[in-house]
């Protein structure tokens, strides 16, 4: 998708049903979140308990997204993040939107590593506020990379020697946090009552900060929320 230099995402269009398949071992949740779709217009085409079988419900049903335990069978450590990993290997960028019950910025890393976007990773409490969730779960269907406010917020909290970002001014850090929250150009210059073109112009100093050359937009987005991730 051909984007504007300045890395502004293009204009979403309204929101729609989605083809959704849901990989959770947790029965209730499994259905309570299969219910919560339906009931917002959504169709839900698989609900499944384990990893392989999410692969193979991408692989059969290429969905418009996936929502995706982390823990998962047989361990219950990071199978349903691998297999998410794995189905968007079979099926290059399949979006999936990832819910994890604690911070781990090493899963959202790991899901952003092939940069190609169309990812999220939400905390599991964020499901019961309905109307965040499910705005993040349309932003990621449409290709966007949406992390966690937590996941956010802890990263802004480290510091380390060598920090890659260490270049960036006090706001190319927030407008930095704010890109990996998944917020689009508009959203970002009303929380941080900018102009838009004042937004623009800190991405693109971000970008030039960070060595990413000119690239589709979306793209270099991804890849500076992968260096933030890694700072």
């Amino acid at each position: 998708m051909s984007e504007a230099p300045s890395g502004a995402p293009a204009a979403p269009a309204a929101r729609g049903p989605l083809r959704i398949v849901v990989a959770d071992d947790a029965v209730l949740l499994r259905e309570g979140l299969v219910r919560l779709l339906a009931e917002d217009g959504h169709e839900v085409v698989a609900a499944v308990g384990d990893g392989p079988a999410l692969v193979e419900a991408v692989r059969e049903h290429r969905p418009d997204v996936s929502v995706v335990d982390v823990r998962m069978p047989p361990t219950h450590t990071d199978e349903g993040l691998r297999a998410a990993v794995t189905a968007r290997g079979q099926v290059p960028g399949s979006p999936m939107l990832v819910l994890s019950q604690y911070v781990e910025v090493s899963y959202a890393a790991d899901l952003l590593a092939d940069g190609s976007g169309a990812v999220g990773y939400l905390l599991k409490d964020r499901v019961a506020r309905v109307e965040e969730f499910l705005d993040a779960l349309d932003r990621v269907a449409r290709g966007a990379t949406v992390l966690d406010p937590q996941v956010v917020a802890q990263l802004l909290a480290v510091q380390r020697r060598g920090d890659p970002l260490g270049r960036l001014t006090a706001r190319e850090r927030q407008l930095l946090g704010l890109m990996a929250e998944g917020h689009s150009n508009s959203a970002i210059a009303r929380r941080l009552v900018l102009s838009n073109s004042g937004v623009e112009k800190h991405i693109g100093n971000v970008f030039v900060k960070l060595g990413l050359p000119p690239d589709d937009a979306q793209h270099r987005r991804v890849l500076a929320v992968l260096a933030y991730l890694n700072s």
